[in-house]
C-alpha cells in the first residue's frame, strides 16, 4: 500500500498565507497598542472612542523617568525658559522636575535578579541533569518525579511560608533572596529540559574522550557542554522569561531595595490618577531585554524546542 503526497494548490497556499498573516496581526495587536500608548498624551490615552491616529508625544517616557511637582505661575516665571526638551514637556502641564523616578532602579533590580537566577538555574540544572543522565543515582526515577512535582503546585501556594522563613533569615527585600527563590522555582524546569538534551548526546563521545586521556570533568566540559549548547540556550530563555515576568513573589517579598519592575510599573501615578502613557512606556522598555536575549538565541530556541540535539 503506497501513499502519494500532493502539492498544495495555489488557492490552498494563498489561504494558508492569509491565515498566518491574520493570526500574526491578532497576536501582535496588544503589543502594538501598548507601544503606541507610550507615545500618547494622558488625555489621548484615555480618550473614548480610542484614538488610533494621534500626535506622538514623549510625555509618557518623561513622566516614567522623572518625579514632578506642580508649580505656581510665579514659580514657573521665575525659572525662566526651559533648558531642555523634557523640561518643555513638563512645563506644559504647569509642573517642574524635582528628580529622577525609581524606574531605573527597579529595572536594574530586574536585570540583576532575572539574569542572576537564570545563570544559577542553568548552571545547577546542567550539573544535576548530567548526573541523572550518566550515572546510576539511587532512586533516580523517584527523585526526578519529586523534582517535577514541585512544578505542579502554584508558587503562590507557598508564598506565606517563604515570607515567614525569609523574614527570620533576613532575606526579605534582598537581591540574594529573590535570586535564590527564582533559582529554586526554575531548577525543576532546568533539570528536566537539560536531561532530555543530554540523554540524546551519544555516550560514546565521552568514552572516546576518556580513552584519549581526558578526565571526567574535561570530557564534560569539552564534549558534552558544546553538544548541549542548544538545550542550555533554550532552557536559559524559559528560565529568564519566568524570573523576568514573575509578579506574586516580587509583590510579597520586596518593597524597596530589591523591588523589580513588574510590581512597580502599575503604581505609576500621574495627575488625577493612573499615568497610562508612563505605564505603557515602562512596559515597552521592560520587554526589550528579554526580546533581545531571545532574538540572540533564536536559532538555539527553534532547535531546542524540537529537541534537536545530536542523535545516535
Amino acid at each position: 500500500m503506497s501513499f502519494s503526497v500532493t502539492e498544495p494548490s495555489a488557492r490552498q497556499k494563498l489561504f494558508a498565507g492569509v491565515l498566518v498573516v491574520v493570526y500574526a496581526l491578532v497576536t501582535i495587536m496588544p503589543l502594538a497598542w501598548i507601544i503606541a500608548t507610550g507615545f500618547k498624551t494622558p488625555s489621548d490615552a484615555i480618550a473614548y472612542p480610542p484614538k488610533v491616529v494621534f500626535e506622538p508625544s514623549l510625555e509618557g517616557y518623561v513622566n516614567l523617568f522623572t518625579t514632578r511637582t506642580r508649580a505656581s505661575a510665579e514659580t514657573l516665571e521665575s525659572l525662566g525658559e526651559p533648558q531642555t526638551w523634557y523640561d518643555s514637556i513638563v512645563r506644559k502641564n504647569d509642573m517642574v522636575i524635582v528628580g529622577p523616578s525609581r524606574y531605573g532602579e527597579r529595572f536594574l533590580n530586574s536585570v540583576i535578579i532575572g539574569f542572576g537566577s537564570t545563570f544559577l538555574s542553568v548552571f545547577l540544572g546542567t550539573i544535576a541533569a548530567y548526573a541523572f543522565s550518566r550515572f546510576k543515582v539511587p532512586l533516580k526515577d523517584d527523585l526526578m518525579f519529586f523534582i517535577l512535582s514541585t512544578r505542579m503546585m502554584p508558587p503562590i501556594a507557598v508564598a506565606i511560608p517563604i515570607f515567614l522563613m525569609y523574614r527570620e533569615l533576613g532575606l526579605n527585600d534582598t537581591h540574594l533572596g529573590m535570586i535564590l527563590l527564582y533559582t529554586a522555582v526554575n531548577l525543576s524546569l532546568s533539570v528536566w529540559l537539560l536531561k532530555g538534551f543530554i540523554d540524546e548526546i551519544p555516550v560514546e563521545y565521552e568514552e572516546a574522550a576518556l580513552i584519549d586521556g581526558y578526565t571526567r570533568f574535561q570530557a564534560f566540559y569539552k564534549v558534552v557542554l558544546p553538544q548541549a549548547a542548544t538545550g542550555i540556550a533554550s532552557t536559559a530563555i524559559f528560565c529568564l522569561i519566568f524570573a523576568w515576568n514573575e509578579y506574586a513573589f516580587a509583590v510579597l517579598l520586596t518593597s524597596g531595595t530589591a523591588q523589580t519592575a513588574p510590581p512597580f510599573i502599575p503604581t505609576i501615578i500621574g495627575v488625577g490618577g493612573q499615568d497610562w502613557p508612563a505605564v505603557a512606556a515602562g512596559a515597552t522598555l521592560f520587554l526589550v531585554p528579554v526580546m533581545v536575549f531571545t532574538i540572540l538565541l533564536r536559532k538555539h530556541l527553534l532547535r531546542g524546542i524540537t529537541f534537536g540535539a545530536v542523535r545516535k
